[in-house]
């Protein structure tokens, strides 16, 4: 199984941004998103205070670090001409980059913003202060359909995200404490995954593993996004898990409701409207169909059993090299216009991966299953493969 980006997708890749470049007045395609920037060349880095900038001209490839990611980005193959600054504040990142745009004469550009993200207190002039800029977005609209390869490397994920999840459940008893348990089948399906794939793997991660499962427990899965809480587990608990693993940037997700060695005849009927409500959203998806529909599906079935006041958010997302990317599986799409400008419902194609999760929350417990879904020609493939049935989640037992 393939376990890094062919370097000829990155090549698809460019020609596709300058595909789209040739048909406006701009003279060069300007990225500040990090994960754009690591879509289009495979220079992945964090991004800080200190902007990064690429620049893609009809026969070029430029780019803008700080003086601290030169190293790191020189060999890249892709990008022929680096330029720097020493750092943020004292540096001036911005004007970096327009004289970066100028050295290959584009006095108009499209670019994903007019600016580097204000994080971690990053506050510098706009492109717009130096030239004129038009707005674009295609880089994300790239990424919504997959290729094969991509496809390959979310399946890889989805592996070894089952194995974290499996140690999971293997090490949860009355008694342990969710987090320990979380390090320790995090720790030990990382330890597999990189002991497996070897030098194939790519380096992704520093200091922590490739592999993260976890959960929450208790109260806190109320929450849709509740915090584990410091408490020993007990028997009756309702926990939400969740696993995925970092395969060359592209990651999947696995999440289950399990309970600690029993559960009550309430925790199995919420458990059984929360795993039709999954069914219901994947029989839902086939080619063509707008995304908007799937969450409708969803909506309309929990109408029907008198418990839509227990849905808190939509049915899924796109996965693939950010753990959340567009289309979202959500009532509100159905509003939004194309990278052409035309409106209308974005719709499911073949290629697009979503998770699809959509979750019941009582006022003390919560109920969800995620799986990475991934639209076919003639349907769907669920490349997650834990089990679903309420008897095979739950643990802990004597």
């Amino acid at each position: 199984m393939p376990t890094r980006v062919p370097d000829s997708e990155f090549d698809d890749r460019l020609v596709a941004v300058r595909d789209r470049l040739a048909d406006t007045d701009a003279g060069a395609a300007i990225f500040f998103g990090a994960t754009a920037i690591e879509y289009l060349t495979g220079f992945h880095h964090i991004q800080t205070e200190r902007p990064v900038c690429l620049a893609v001209s009809p026969d070029q490839v430029s780019i803008t670090v700080p003086r601290l990611e030169v190293e790191r980005v020189s060999p890249n193959p892709r990008i022929g001409s680096v330029h720097s600054y020493f750092d943020y504040p004292g540096g001036t990142p911005l004007e970096v980059a327009v004289e970066m745009v100028e050295t290959i004469d584009a006095e108009t550009v499209a670019a994903d913003a007019d600016s580097a993200p204000g994080v971690m207190g990053y506050d510098g002039p706009s492109l717009s202060d130096f030239l004129t800029v038009e707005t674009q977005d295609w880089v994300s609209r790239l990424r919504w359909e997959k290729s094969a390869s991509e496809i390959d490397l979310v399946r890889e994920s989805s592996r070894w995200a089952n194995l974290g999840h499996r140690y999971l459940a293997d090490h949860t008893a009355v008694g342990t404490h969710p987090v320990t348990v979380s390090q320790r089948a995090s720790m030990e399906a990382s330890r597999a995954m990189l002991d497996t794939l070897g030098e194939r793997y790519a380096v992704r991660t520093r200091g922590g593993g490739p592999v993260h499962a976890g959960y929450i427990s208790g109260e806190e899965t109320a929450l849709p996004h509740g915090h584990t809480p410091n408490e020993r587990l007990s028997p009756g608990d309702v926990l939400i898990t969740g696993a995925t693993a970092n395969v060359d940037g592209y990651f999947s997700e696995l999440e289950r409701t399990m309970f600690v060695r029993e559960y009550s005849n309430e925790q199995a009927y919420y458990f059984e409207l929360m795993s039709e409500l999954q069914e219901t959203a994947i029989n839902a998806i086939a080619p063509g169909v707008p995304v908007s529909e799937i969450d409708e599906a969803v909506v309309s079935y929990a109408e029907e059993q008198g418990i839509v006041d227990l849905l808190r958010h939509h049915v899924g997302h796109n996965i693939g090299l950010g753990a959340h990317e567009p289309p979202y599986l959500d009532r509100g799409w159905e509003a939004q216009v194309d990278e052409y400008g035309q409106q209308g419902d974005a719709e499911i194609a073949p290629g697009q991966i979503y998770t699809i999760e959509p979750g019941l929350y009582t006022e003390t417990e919560g109920y969800r299953h995620s799986d990475t879904v991934l639209v076919t020609e003639d349907g769907t493939e669920t490349l997650t493969y834990y089990p679903r049935d309420i008897e095979s989640n739950v643990v802990g037992r004597e």
